[in-house]
């Protein structure tokens, strides 16, 4: 059925999160506390909560997002054109306010999806706990509770290359290599981004970052669908 769902019905997105303060010890002593607890699933051996904090921003409840960068297809002079746009921000809750109102003017109809890599397990249930979190009504598209999985508008190429295997997690750099997709070049990867936040401030290095694993994704997206790449003269940037 994916294979037939028309390109611009579909969202493409990717989120960057990083724990909500910067270190353990700048977390209030409740937060602390709860930390402790959700860490016994992590810490090995003798380490201690603090020493596995750096991956509190994984889980929606000790992180925060920073940056959202989305896609779509369209048909430009004949030429199927990718435009790719990020926000991001300090102020979570500004930028979630944005990004929701977006979803709810543009993608509430029936018939629109939105596409992420491991986004069922992460980035939409991310999304929507972060909103609730932050007092922002839910933008039709995201207020799936209730809904059986496969009534739910998300696409997810991780699942898509399953076929059904729950067994590893694929990564959507190595599936780009395997199928010939030249990923822009940064000089970063995800386990930097709560470091160039916290430590560099530097959101613009991260919005580079989210904007490439979008156009990483949409290529991909592409291929699974034995569809040709969009070149690269093809690719829109939209500035703020």
């Amino acid at each position: 059925m994916w294979q037939r769902i028309r390109l611009e019905k579909i969202l493409f997105l990717d989120i960057e999160t990083v724990p909500i303060a910067p270190s353990y010890e700048q977390l209030s002593s409740t937060m602390q506390k709860f930390w402790d607890k959700k860490s016994r699933f992590l810490v090995k051996d003798d380490q201690l909560p603090a020493e596995v904090y750096e991956r509190a921003g994984i889980y929606a409840e000790f992180g925060k997002i920073v940056c959202i960068a989305f896609g779509i297809f369209v048909e430009k002079e004949g030429k199927r054109t990718i435009r790719i746009k990020s926000i991001s921000g300090d102020d979570e809750r500004a930028l979630l306010v944005e990004f929701a109102a977006m979803l709810e003017r543009h993608y509430s109809a029936e018939g629109y999806y939105l596409c992420a890599h491991n986004g069922k397990e992460f980035d939409f249930p991310f999304l929507a706990r972060r909103l609730l979190i932050n007092n922002i009504q839910l933008p039709t598209i995201l207020n799936v509770s209730g809904f059986k999985p496969w009534e739910t508008p998300f696409l997810d190429t991780l699942e898509l290359w399953k076929f059904g295997d729950y067994k590893h997690y694929t990564s959507l750099d190595l599936l780009a290599y395997l199928f010939g997709i030249t990923s822009p070049k940064n000089d970063m990867d995800g386990s930097m981004v709560s470091k160039v936040y916290w430590e560099d401030h530097d959101l613009p290095r991260i919005e580079t970052y989210c904007r490439s694993d979008v156009l990483t994704l949409m290529q991909l997206f592409l291929r699974f669908r034995g569809e040709p790449l969009v070149e690269p003269e093809f690719v829109e940037e939209i500035k703020k």
